[in-house]
């Protein structure tokens, strides 16, 4: 049984900082590839940003810059540190092993102005 549990959300104002977190169960966390999604209100889910097993990542061009993912492969984590946030960040973010259907709970980030 996969799980995926996200962590680290929360309220912050403009220009601040988080960090979210999440363990994933169930899989052979250092072969897969592992993403964060997000989805604002009123919009579709979209993907931020993505580590594959090499450490090569990839980011959206709205976050390029300001936020970074990262892997503890020996504590089954992912990590995305999401610095200069602004309003528009403002979503659930989600943790999805990449290129299969297994998704965390979600987390909401609020940025405020």
């Amino acid at each position: 049984q996969v799980q995926l549990v996200e962590s680290g959300g929360g309220l912050v104002q403009a220009g601040g900082s988080l960090r979210l977190s999440c363990a994933a169960s169930g899989i052979i966390f250092s072969e897969n590839a592992m993403g964060w999604y997000r989805q604002a209100p009123g919009k579709q889910r979209e993907l931020v940003t993505t580590i594959f097993p090499s450490g090569l990542t990839n980011y959206q061009d709205s976050v390029k810059g300001r936020f970074t993912i990262s892997r503890d492969n020996a504590k089954n984590t992912v990590y995305l540190q999401m610095n200069s946030l602004k309003p528009e960040d403002t979503a659930v973010y989600y943790c999805n092993v990449r290129f299969r259907d297994y998704w965390g709970q979600g987390t909401q980030v609020t940025v405020s102005s």
